[in-house]
């Protein structure tokens, strides 16, 4: 393996709604095996606060929103590329995976490894196909069904019954406990995201998760389950504690040996109060906002992620910490104001 490598990130929104880059990068800082690593971070807005992270990132490039599009996100990347000569690229928004898995195969040939899910792959983990995957893997799901109109809202939470959660496209998921809520959240969400808006039956239980990885040929590289056990206002979680359950485990291993999953992933679970169902709630085709606290469980996702993507041969984990828990934090950086000018002007850093 390469002894210098370069990986590009994204993500480094590390807001109170975070994304997984930065504690990527963190990760990947820490690794045991990429010992003369530089970080290229990819970001879409100029106050991402990860640019201004300068013992995490060693260069910053802006890019186009994915609403522009394949060709102007290509043209970005050879521009960088160029520059940067990058090994590993990993995207952790689920609104840019599209544009990114389109350009997988040309990123190949330019030299860019990246470890990422087919199109069909992505759309079977999507939240309109949930209950037919669930069936397949052999767990239960809440009742879900899809919204394009007023109409089909109506009929969906007829299925589902009320309380019910209204979820974005990508992103946001917000309680309604009737047809007027609803009707709310379904104008907020498609604004935001588009069609469709998803409607699944409210689960009272406790919220579990599980940050995953997957080879690509059906093999479960890592995971390690938590239970949340702090949530904010948005509905992430804040605090949470590795738990030991080999249900879950066996349950994650069965989704990435289906799927035949390539990369990161996030499996969103309840446990019902009433009468211990485990539910699957989610399949977030990405590394989670709280990955680093499975590096700091003994498995280093990203590191095993970037082996991977560049040929390496990566064995299995065969365990990690029970009982750690992570806290998250937020803390104030003193930055240039002419850093942020350059960012904004000239589109690096």
């Amino acid at each position: 393996m390469k002894t210098h490598v370069t990986v590009a990130v994204t993500g480094l929104n590390a807001t109170d709604n975070p994304g997984p880059g930065v504690p990527v990068i963190r990760a990947l800082r820490e690794s045991t095996h990429l010992s003369d690593l530089r970080i290229v971070g990819l970001v879409y807005e100029h106050l991402e606060p990860g640019i201004f992270m300068r013992h995490l990132v060693d260069k910053v490039y802006t890019l186009p929103l994915p609403s522009l599009g394949t060709d102007a996100l290509l043209a970005r990347l050879q521009y960088i590329h160029e520059r940067e000569n990058i090994d590993v690229l990993i995207p952790n928004y689920d609104a840019e995976l599209p544009n990114f898995i389109h350009l997988q195969e040309r990123l190949s040939r330019m030299g860019i490894n990246t470890l990422l899910p087919s199109s069909d792959q992505f759309e079977r983990r999507q939240k309109y196909q949930l209950p037919e995957l669930a069936q397949q893997v052999d767990v239960a799901t809440p009742a879900t069904a899809t919204a394009r109109t007023l109409a089909e809202l109506g009929h969906a939470l007829a299925r589902t019954g009320y309380p019910a959660m209204i979820k974005g496209r990508f992103y946001e998921a917000y309680l309604a406990r009737s047809y007027e809520e609803a009707l709310g959240w379904f104008y907020k969400l498609t604004a935001k995201w588009g069609v469709p808006v998803i409607v699944q039956q409210h689960i009272q239980g406790t919220e579990l998760n599980v940050t995953a990885l997957g080879d690509g040929t059906g093999r479960l590289i890592g995971a390690v389950p938590t239970r949340k056990t702090y949530i904010t206002n948005m509905g992430k979680g804040w605090a949470g504690v590795a738990i030991e359950d080999d249900e879950i485990i066996e349950l994650t291993r069965r989704i990435v040996r289906e799927l035949k999953w390539p990369g990161g992933m996030e499996v969103e679970l309840l446990r019902d109060q009433r009468d211990d169902t485990l539910y699957l709630i989610e399949l977030n085709p990405r590394f989670p906002a709280w990955v680093y606290f499975a590096h700091g469980c003994g498995q280093n996702h990203p590191e095993a992620l970037v082996r991977i993507a560049m040929g390496q041969q990566v064995e299995p984990f065969d365990d990690y910490h029970k009982g750690k828990m992570f806290v998250r934090y937020s803390w104030d950086m003193v930055c240039d104001l002419k850093d942020f000018e350059k960012i904004s002007t000239t589109g690096e850093l």
